[in-house]
C-alpha cells in the first residue's frame, strides 16, 4: 500500500496532472500515523531470527533428592524402573519447554495479526478519489 502511494505522489510530481491533495492529507491524519507509525515502524527486513526465549519457573529448578520409587528389594528391575521414570520426566520436560515457546510464538503471531488488521481497517477508510 506504502509503495502505491509512494507511486502516485512521484506521478503527481512527474506531469503534475494527478493532484493527490486527498493522499497527503489522509497521510497526515492520526488513523494512518496509528497504523503505518514513522520510519520506526517493524515493518523493516528481517536480518535474523529472534533469540529462543525459554522460561524457566520454580518447579524446573527443584531437583529431587530421592528416586521416583520406593525401593523394596534393590534388585535390577528396581534400578530399571528408575531409569525408565527419570527418562519420562525429561521428555515431559522437553513437551512443557516446546509448549511454553509455542504459547509464546502465538502470543507473538496475534501482535503481527492485530497490526495486519489495523493497517487492513486504515486501507478500508482511505481517500476515494486517489
Amino acid at each position: 500500500m506504502k509503495e502505491a502511494e509512494k507511486n502516485l505522489t512521484d506521478l503527481g510530481k512527474c506531469c503534475g496532472l494527478c493532484s493527490c491533495d486527498k493522499l497527503k492529507a489522509f497521510e497526515e491524519s492520526g488513523a494512518y500515523k496509528a497504523v503505518w507509525g514513522g520510519a520506526s515502524g517493524q515493518d523493516g527486513v528481517v536480518s535474523n531470527q529472534p533469540p529462543s526465549s525459554h522460561v524457566v519457573d520454580e518447579r524446573e529448578i527443584m531437583i529431587m533428592s530421592g528416586g521416583h520409587i520406593r525401593r523394596v528389594t534393590n534388585d535390577a528391575r528396581e534400578d530399571e524402573m528408575e531409569e525408565n521414570l527419570s527418562h519420562v520426566g525429561s521428555i515431559i520436560g522437553n513437551l512443557k519447554s516446546m509448549a511454553l515457546d509455542m504459547g509464546n510464538e502465538i502470543d507473538t503471531q496475534n501482535v503481527q495479526i492485530e497490526r495486519i488488521g489495523g493497517k487492513r481497517s486504515a486501507n478500508l477508510i482511505s481517500p476515494e478519489g486517489v
